[in-house]
């Protein structure tokens, strides 16, 4: 197993705060070198330019995006449950997120937006398909709902706050606007035993963020 390197770990983990927080292309190597008190000769030694970061951080956050997801799954209760615990981790990630990060990907990194759309076709995708699935089974959700048009709606409505004409009509921040698309999905899905269930665990949630 290959050492990890240090200062490999923190270039990249500077990278992706300052991404997330100010957008791929407003970031340059120069930033990043400056942020950690390094060169940006250092920077090179580990790679190749900034597509090469870009992917890196891309992928490291992929990874751990889908760990998320998984162990989310099998913490949760039922799949009602699953989606609110996905509420709780979709409102983390992108509280601080700029909603530039996808445009700049598209349009800068275009090997990493190819990266990001199969993450979305078929990681998403089948995460959302498998809780639909499971919400019919546990008769939560509607049994005549189409898993697969809803599913693909699902991932499609994930990525509507990042488009710029979408956004720019709203001053609510990203985790806001997830959640309020996510509750509304929610809700056009369950049956009255999964509304029951859905009021729930939104008013725990409503306690426990002390709203």
């Amino acid at each position: 197993m290959a050492e990890i390197n240090d200062t490999e770990v923190r270039i990249g983990e500077k990278a992706h705060q300052l991404f997330m927080q100010y957008g791929l292309r407003s970031v340059s190597m120069d930033d990043i070198a400056k942020d950690l008190g390094i060169s940006k000769k250092t920077i090179y030694q580990y790679y190749a330019d900034k597509d090469a970061l870009v992917d890196e951080v891309i992928s490291k956050t992929f990874e751990h995006d889908q760990a998320c997801c998984l162990r989310d799954k099998a913490a949760s209760e039922n799949a009602v449950h699953e989606i609110f615990l996905a509420i709780e981790f979709i409102v983390e990630m992108f509280k601080t997120m700029n909603p530039s990060v996808l445009h700049d990907l598209q349009k800068f990194h275009s090997l990493s937006f190819i990266r990001f759309v199969k993450h979305k076709d078929t990681f998403l995708y089948g995460m959302i398909y498998e809780n639909l699935k499971r919400g019919i089974k546990e008769e939560l959700y509607r049994p005549d709902i189409n898993a697969e048009v809803l599913a693909r709606f699902r991932v499609e409505a994930m990525m509507m706050p990042f488009q710029p004409v979408f956004k720019s009509k709203l001053k609510e921040n990203l985790a806001v606007i997830e959640e309020e698309i996510t509750l509304h999905y929610l809700f056009g899905l369950v049956t009255p035993k999964g509304y029951k269930l859905a009021i729930k665990y939104q008013e725990k949630r409503k306690k426990n963020n002390g709203k």
